[in-house]
């Protein structure tokens, strides 16, 4: 266990908006647009932690925060969502962090290291948009330099599709990603390349064995 898992908090806060949010998915997800979580133990780590997860829809962040039953996770945002006055408000009410995808975005960087350091799980879309082709094949090169910095663990979710109306949809947990040998070498742009191809190894593996399943 890490030094910041054993300082860590047991239960960190959650704003009122995202537990109501959250009871309120979770009926829904239990009747009109059911989802089966596997490996629940292997979600419910005790953070703190870094969550990553391939995108598939906007309910993505929803679906992983019901999963989550005790903790509150704070996602990252590209800015242009908080372009709107009262999605900002929400999203802010929310703990939710925006970051500019195309720029060298020091203040996200800084409040992403406090969620971890403060015993809290940062949670991350790597493909940085809904749009975009293969599985967990083209991610945003920042994500690698957060989680080698974090030094907590990376802990994979594999969203198998979209929600649908009686439509189960599959969601899976795998242990968490190995960076112990990344980090002897030191955080640079290497390690975080590095990091990012076994990440995508980690979805593929994930993939396949769920279809075999």
């Amino acid at each position: 266990m890490s030094e910041a898992q054993k300082k860590a908090p047991s239960k960190p806060k959650r704003s009122a908006v995202y537990a109501i949010g959250k009871v309120l998915a979770t009926v829904l997800f239990k009747t009109f647009l059911p989802v089966k979580y596997h490996d629940v133990e292997k979600l419910n780590i005790n953070p703190p932690c870094v969550m990553i997860a391939n995108h598939t829809s906007f309910m993505d962040p929803v679906i992983i925060g019901v999963g989550v039953r005790t903790h509150q996770i704070r996602f990252i945002g590209k800015k242009e969502l908080w372009s709107n006055k009262l999605v900002a408000a929400l999203f802010n009410s929310m703990n939710m962090i925006p970051v500019d995808r195309h720029n060298s975005d020091m203040e996200a960087m800084r409040a992403c290291m406090r969620v971890t350091r403060e015993g809290n799980i940062l949670g991350i879309f790597p493909e940085g948009t809904r749009h975009h082709k293969g599985l967990m094949e083209e991610l945003e090169s920042g994500v690698g330099l957060i989680a080698l910095r974090s030094r907590v663990p990376l802990v994979p979710v594999y969203i198998a599709g979209k929600v649908g109306l009686f439509r189960t949809l599959h969601v899976y947990a795998g242990e968490p990603i190995p960076t112990a040998d990344l980090l002897e070498q030191g955080v640079n742009k290497e390690t975080c390349e590095l990091l990012l191809k076994r990440i995508t190894s980690t979805y593929a593996e994930m993939e396949k064995a769920r279809t075999k399943a």
